[in-house]
């Protein structure tokens, strides 16, 4: 691409946007985080690292997106749930950040274009940033522009070299002089490039280590070399291009992701009474005038309504909060739906599958699974309901079991509307419990209850006289 055909507004022009490409390196294995899952798999805010960066590449609309991944490809691969539209190739073994960008010249055959390289470590970097670099290299036409930042510790980045204000080198950390090393400007590792002369001049790094490893920085100096244009673009927040080599690390960036997402929930409204005991995942919304309590996590992709009272301790999963919704104290919610008005709580558990309608009550020690409870049903106390479905208006009596599993197989109970269960009731399922039908507490019922009759299902009570007296004499 010529200098005279870059555009001065990026977004408008169509024919640049189809000649630009991402590809994201993932196939370091990261020693340093001391754990079997691939580094760019750990969560940060929820999400996968290597998904964090993929999302903000995806802001430039490229005509395509490939992924080098090393040992765990297929794991890469599953975790981020990708669409047909993002490549992969395989990295091994992995010699060095140049080598990892060789391996994805089959899939850019392309002459000219933009290729944006990115790591899939350095999970904040901003949508915006990226397109103010791409906009820079594509107006000064540009052979690779680099992102850097200034750090007051640079330790162990590559220090940027300038001659005349203009850049010469990248040196890195190790081969540094002291008065090098003294430089604050470094490279974030974050690059665009020209695609037309990029590869033939990858093969030209010379090896180096005893891995005889090839590093992308290189390319820099052999462009300069070949009289090529080599830009920067820096940015002001050194944050976006922190990249995550340990557990430490990973904590650290954790808690500027977590007060990031916790000041745009404040900003629309949602009141969190102590911030820093508060874990909410980026993915989370929540509606205005919600006030969470200290000590609760919410996770995945859970939707949490306006006006609802999220008390401590409390952890929602991958669930739908509708409005004015109480959850209290110390209750898990995993893969749930729960409509307006609900209570919930405390030390109630949902399970994946529960429906809670408009109006219903889950309370004190009452777990749901595979459950629909009809708007205005209570099941207040100590009770165990899996794979039923209640109908509207319905009491559940306190220590209530729906018995669905026979050893072998699951099994349905319905409780149709209006219906009461009393108190230390077991339903052996399969069971229907009709319309408007009683159950006598302390029933064991293993039969269909007609509508609006009475079921008692238990045995006779026989009180033996004395009995007690006798036991202790020893008669």
């Amino acid at each position: 691409m010529s200098p005279q055909s870059a555009p001065h507004d990026f977004s408008v022009s169509s024919s640049l946007v189809d000649k630009r490409h991402i590809i994201v390196l993932g196939a370091g294995k990261g020693t340093r985080m001391k754990a079997s899952r691939p580094k760019v798999l750990h969560r940060l805010g929820g999400v996968p690292l290597i998904a964090h960066v993929l999302r903000a590449a995806q802001s430039l609309k490229p005509a395509t997106t490939t992924v080098v991944v090393g040992d765990h490809a297929e794991a890469i691969a599953q975790a981020l749930e990708v669409s047909s539209s993002i490549r992969f190739v395989r990295q091994s073994p992995q010699l060095g950040t140049a080598h990892a960008l060789l391996q994805a010249e089959q899939n850019l055959t392309c002459e000219e274009g933009s290729l944006v390289v990115l790591s899939g470590d350095v999970p904040r970097i901003r949508p915006k940033t990226l397109s103010r670099l791409l906009k820079a290299h594509e107006e000064t036409g540009a052979t690779a522009t680099v992102l850097t930042t200034v750090l007051d510790r640079p330790f162990g980045y590559g220090r940027i070299i300038r001659q005349n204000g203009q850049f010469a080198k990248i040196v890195e950390e190790t081969d540094a002089t002291p008065a090098e090393r003294a430089i604050r400007e470094i490279n974030s590792g974050i690059y665009v490039f020209d695609l037309k002369p990029l590869f033939r001049t990858l093969r030209q790094i010379p090896e180096a280590g005893p891995k005889k490893e090839r590093y992308l920085p290189a390319v820099l100096s052999l462009f300069r070399r070949h009289g090529l244009k080599v830009e920067t673009v820096g940015t002001d927040d050194p944050s976006e291009v922190r990249g995550i080599n340990s557990q430490t690390e990973l904590a650290e960036v954790s808690i500027m992701v977590r007060q990031t997402k916790n000041e745009e929930l404040m900003a629309v409204g949602v009141t969190l009474e102590d911030p820093a005991t508060t874990y909410i995942d980026k993915d989370v919304s929540v509606g205005p005038d919600t006030v969470i309590h200290p000590g609760v996590t919410l996770e995945g992709k859970t939707t949490i309504g306006a006006r609802c009272e999220l008390h401590s301790g409390i952890r929602i999963i991958n669930s739908t909060i509708g409005n004015d919704v109480t959850v209290n104290n110390f209750c898990v919610i995993t893969d749930s739906s729960i409509e307006t008005g609900a209570q919930i709580g405390p030390f109630a558990h949902l399970r994946p599958g529960t429906v809670m309608g408009e109006g219903t009550k889950v309370g004190n020690f009452v777990e749901l699974k595979k459950t629909t409870l009809g708007p205005s049903s209570k099941v207040n106390h100590l009770s165990y309901v899996g794979d039923a479905t209640i109908g509207r208006s319905v009491n559940v009596g306190a220590g209530t079991i729906t018995c669905n599993y026979d050893g072998q197989s699951k099994h349905k109970t319905a409780i149709e509307e209006h219906a009461f269960i009393g108190s230390g009731t077991q339903l052996v399922a399969p069971v229907t419990i009709g319309r408007g039908s009683y159950v006598a507490a302390g029933s064991c019922v293993t039969e269909d209850v007609p509508p609006k009759a009475l079921a008692i299902a238990r045995a006779h009570q026989e009180n033996k006289t004395g009995w007690a007296e006798k036991k202790d004499r020893g008669d």
